[in-house]
C-alpha cells in the first residue's frame, strides 16, 4: 500500500470512522428494521412500504437536493443532512412504549418517511463529497479501506445484536438494539463534520484523465427547465443511467422478500439471522483487501461493478433452494466476496462518467434513478411474492441481476 500523502491523511481517517460508526448504525438498527416490522405482524407490502416510500420522497426531492446543494459548501450540508437524517432513529426505540404492533409497524413507517427527506441531499452529497475529498488515484483504495472498516464493524455489531435479542425479551431487545443503532449514527455524523474538499487544482489533475469537463450555462431565474438540468439526459451520462437503473431495479426486487423467507421459510432467529449476517460481512472484508488488486487487474471499474452484478444473482438463487440454517449461512458466505466487488467499485464507476465540475447535478439525476428503482423494485417484489410465493420471486430477481451485470458489462 502507497504511503498517504499528510494532507489526505485527515480527510481518509474520518472518512474511515464515519463508516466505521455507520456499520454500527447499519448493523444494528438498519439491519433487524424489517426483522423487527416482519416479527410485529407486517404484511409483505408493509415491509416493501417501508422502502417505497423513501424513495418516492427522493425521487421528487433529487434534483431540487442537487440544486440546494450547487448553493452551499458540500462539507457543510452533507454534515446538516446527517445530523437531521439520523436523528430520527432515536425514535425507533422508544415505539413500544407508545404504541401497539399495528402503530408500531404504521409509526416506524412514518419516522423513515420523515428521514428521507434529509437523507435524499446526504445521499446526494456525500458522493460528492467522497469525489472532493478524495483525489482520483486514491479512490479505488479508500473506497476498498472503507469496505473493510464497514466489514469488521457491521459483523461485530450484528452478532452482538443478535444475540442481544436472544437474551433480552421482545421488544425490550430491540429498543436496545435501536439504542446502539443511534449512537453510531450520532458518533458517524461527527466524523463527517471534519472531512474537508481538496483544493480544486488538486482534484483536476486526476479527474481530467478519466471526466471531461463541460459548460454549464447558468439557469435564468424562473426557468425550471433549465434548472431541471434535461440535457443530461441528452448527453453521454445517459447511457450510465439506464444500465444502472436495470441494475438497481433487479437488486430491489429481491430486498423485501429476504426478510420474509429468513422469518417464514427457513424459521430463522435473531441470532440466526445476525451470524449469517456477520459471515457476509466477513467475506466482504475479505473480498474487499482485494478491491484494488481487481480492479487492476480487469482494469476498469465498469468491469469489476458488471461482474460483480452478474455474480450478485447467486445469492436469491440459492437462497430459494435452501431450507436450512447452514445453507443460509454458506449463502450468506459466498453473497458476502460477491458484494465486496459490487460495493466497493459501482461508485467509483459512477464518478467514472461525471464530469469534475458539475458532480451534483450529475449525482441528483442518478439519485432518481434509484430511488425510482427502489420504490418499483420494492413494491413489485412484495407483490410477486404475493402472487407467485417467495421462492418464485427470489428466483426471478436472481435471473434479472445476472441479466443486469451483462447489460453493464457491454453497454455501460
Amino acid at each position: 500500500m502507497d504511503e498517504v500523502p499528510p494532507e489526505y491523511r485527515s480527510n481518509f481517517i474520518h472518512l474511515y470512522l464515519d463508516i466505521g460508526w455507520y456499520a454500527v448504525l447499519a448493523g444494528s438498527s438498519i439491519n433487524f428494521q424489517n426483522v423487527y416490522a416482519t416479527r410485529l405482524g407486517a404484511s409483505g407490502f408493509q415491509i416493501g412500504l417501508m422502502a417505497a416510500i423513501p424513495a418516492l420522497v427522493s425521487l421528487l426531492l433529487a434534483i431540487p437536493a442537487g440544486l440546494w446543494l450547487e448553493k452551499r459548501r458540500v462539507d457543510k450540508a452533507v454534515f446538516l443532512t446527517s445530523v437531521l437524517y439520523r436523528a430520527g432513529f432515536l425514535f425507533w426505540a422508544f415505539l413500544p412504549w407508545l404504541f401497539n404492533d399495528s402503530g408500531q409497524v404504521w409509526s416506524l413507517t412514518t419516522i423513515i418517511l420523515l428521514q428521507a427527506i434529509p437523507l435524499t441531499a446526504l445521499a446526494v452529497g456525500f458522493t460528492a463529497l467522497f469525489a472532493a475529498a478524495t483525489p482520483p488515484e486514491w479512490r479505488a483504495q479508500v473506497a476498498g479501506t472503507r469496505n473493510v472498516v464497514l466489514s469488521i464493524a457491521f459483523m461485530i455489531t450484528s452478532l452482538a445484536c443478535g444475540w442481544l435479542l436472544e437474551q433480552l425479551p421482545f421488544p425490550l431487545g430491540y429498543q436496545v438494539v435501536f439504542g446502539i443503532g443511534f449512537f453510531g449514527a450520532a458518533m458517524s455524523s461527527l466524523h463527517l463534520y471534519f472531512v474537508r474538499p481538496l483544493a480544486e487544482e488538486t482534484l483536476a489533475a486526476g479527474a481530467s484523465e478519466t471526466t471531461p469537463a463541460i459548460e454549464k450555462a447558468a439557469p435564468r431565474p424562473g426557468d425550471w427547465r433549465a434548472a431541471l438540468r434535461g440535457d443530461i439526459l441528452a448527453g453521454p451520462f445517459r447511457k450510465t443511467l439506464l444500465v444502472l437503473l436495470f441494475f438497481h431495479l433487479t437488486q430491489y426486487l429481491a430486498i423485501p422478500i429476504f426478510p420474509l423467507y429468513f422469518v417464514r421459510e427457513l424459521q430463522l432467529t435473531d441470532e440466526h439471522i445476525g451470524i449469517g449476517t456477520a459471515f457476509f460481512y466477513l467475506t466482504t472484508l475479505i473480498g474487499s483487501t482485494q478491491l484494488a488488486r481487481i480492479t487492476n487487474r480487469l482494469k476498469s471499474h465498469k468491469a469489476v461493478t458488471g461482474w460483480g452484478v452478474v455474480g450478485m444473482s447467486v445469492y436469491p438463487l440459492m437462497l430459494a433452494a435452501s431450507h436450512t440454517v447452514p445453507a443460509y449461512y454458506i449463502i450468506s458466505i459466498l453473497g458476502g466476496f460477491i458484494w465486496a466487488l459490487v460495493g466497493g467499485a459501482y461508485a467509483n464507476y459512477i464518478l467514472d462518467h461525471v464530469p469534475a465540475n458539475d458532480r451534483p447535478a450529475h449525482l441528483a439525476w442518478y439519485n432518481v434513478v434509484l430511488n425510482a428503482s427502489v420504490l418499483v423494485g420494492s413494491l413489485a417484489g412484495s407483490l410477486i411474492a404475493d402472487q407467485f410465493g417467495l421462492a418464485s420471486g427470489l428466483v426471478l430477481a436472481g435471473i434479472l441481476r445476472g441479466v443486469a451485470g451483462l447489460v453493464i458489462l457491454k453497454f455501460g
